[in-house]
């Protein structure tokens, strides 16, 4: 069953429960009504049929006749329940019992159902002789009141009926309406594809929850179309920066082929083809450490580890690859405890992530030189990567984390312009944010905050209790 079928039965039940409800109430209400009528009627037929008794001694035939009233039977008793008087001196044909009779008094006048007769008693003081007690039972059938009955539910429940066609047909228009911008929303989403990906949803009306539902499909597009984008870009920059060392490697290769040449001219050729496998080397283990960091599965098996041992072994890495890079790190502001230099993270990628933005500012210094700065704030710590060089351009500064990206000015100093996009994804995946600040011609300063969990745990018990709950690895 589809959801406009759906709602437009829901529809019918709920309006048809309601009109039944309400036809009942109109009914019952009604047939409340002719009971309190007739009986305030059967009182007035026996008072007035002893009244006319009392004061005549004798009761007219054509006063006891009522056309809206059949089988009219007016009965007078003592007070002891002796028939004092029948109507037309005939048997009674509405059985009256003696604790019927018992309950008539001043202040109660009884009333009784048999079928569709019904019958009230009245008592009635006689003051010609002595005030006597006299009580009296009138009975009839209703009959033109329950005729009016009967008509009255043939006409509620024909128009019970009559509703429920027209309520299910406007039920099933108003689904169908209120479904309609639905069913327009799905062929505007059956039409995107990734030819099209840039295509966004129409929004109709703008204050809805669909509205709200297109609007939020849009944000997904968008985020859809960047990841679509980036995998484009990531999957053209990739093969082109293979291809490069590829080709400089097939070129030595035939520059070599096309002559004999001594040992000599070999091994320089070999050192040129190793240079260049080396280079791919680096670059396919960076593409995997970026593939592998923007995965959403990523597990890092989270362990307390110390910034300032991270730092150390960064830079020993790099200054035993690049000798002439100096770097320098300030360890002047230094916490008077020490667990507020332990963080908790993934130590290999937090030392990847290091070890690019030092090689980084010594790459683009004029000098080869960079220093690195801690500072350490309420439940945080603070690194600032700072290098002399030449700077990066406004332009390019909102790019410069984009896989591959490489500003113009420095396409003639080799890197591949992966190690950014690392850096800031290591940094995103341990809760820290990095910002960049540059200047042409001033250098460039990159400022890295990570999150101490410590700061948070007063307690030294609660500290040990923590550190032990991190041996486990975590998901993110």
């Amino acid at each position: 069953m589809n959801i406009r079928t759906r709602l437009a039965l829901l529809f019918v039940l709920l309006v048809a429960s309601i009109m039944l409800l309400f036809c009942v109430s109109v009914y019952y209400q009604y047939g409340q009504f002719r009971e309190q009528e007739f009986r305030q009627r059967l009182e007035d037929k026996a008072r007035t049929t002893v009244r006319l008794r009392d004061d005549m001694g004798d009761v007219p035939r054509r006063d006891l006749q009522s056309m809206s009233m059949v089988d009219q039977q007016v009965t007078i008793y003592d007070s002891l329940g002796k028939i004092l008087y029948k109507q037309n001196n005939q048997q009674a044909s509405f059985p009256i019992s003696a604790s019927f009779l018992a309950k008539i008094s001043e202040k109660s006048s009884p009333y009784l159902r048999i079928g569709d007769t019904e019958a009230v008693g009245v008592q009635y003081v006689n003051s010609h002789k002595n005030k006597k007690t006299i009580l009296v039972v009138a009975s009839a059938n209703d009959q033109y009141g329950f005729s009016k009955l009967d008509r009255l539910r043939e006409i509620l429940l024909f128009g019970w009926f009559l509703s429920l066609f027209i309520v299910g047909v406007a039920g099933y228009l108003f689904a169908s309406d209120a479904l309609r911008p639905i069913a327009e929303l799905s062929m505007q989403v059956n039409a995107i594809s990734a030819t099209n990906i840039h295509q966004r949803l129409r929004i109709g009306r703008q204050r809805d929850e669909l509205a709200d539902l297109s609007q939020t499909f849009n944000n997904l597009l968008n985020r859809l179309e960047k990841a679509f984008v980036l995998q484009k870009s990531f999957v053209s920059h990739a093969s082109h920066e293979l291809r490069t060392p590829l080709t400089v490697m097939m070129g030595q290769i035939e520059v070599t082929r096309l002559q004999p040449r001594t040992g000599e001219d070999y091994e320089l050729a070999f050192d040129g083809l190793l240079d260049e496998v080396k280079n791919m080397i680096r670059l396919v283990n960076g593409l995997l450490e970026l593939a592998q960091a923007n995965s959403d599965a990523v597990v890092l098996n989270l362990q307390p580890v110390r910034i300032d041992e991270l730092l150390w072994q960064a830079q020993s890495h790099i200054l035993h690859a690049k000798p002439a890079y100096q770097i320098t790190i300030d360890f002047a502001n230094l916490p008077s405890q020490e667990e507020e230099l332990v963080i908790v993270g993934e130590a290999s990628l937090l030392q990847t992530a290091f070890q690019n933005l030092m090689e980084n500012g010594c790459k683009y210094s004029i000098d080869g030189r960079m220093s690195v700065q801690l500072l350490f704030e309420r439940g945080q710590i603070q690194l600032t990567f700072n290098d002399l060089g030449y700077g990066i351009p406004a332009d390019d500064l909102p790019h410069i984390f984009e896989p591959f990206y490489r500003s113009e000015s420095t396409m003639t100093i080799n890197g591949h312009g992966i190690g950014l996009a690392l850096t800031k994804r290591i940094i995103e995946l341990h809760q820290g944010d990095i910002k960049v600040e540059s200047e042409v011609g001033q250098g460039t300063t990159f400022r890295i905050t990570l999150p101490i969990p410590y700061h948070s745990l007063p307690q030294s018990g609660e500290k040990d209790a923590f550190m032990e709950n991190l041996n486990t690895p975590a998901s993110f």
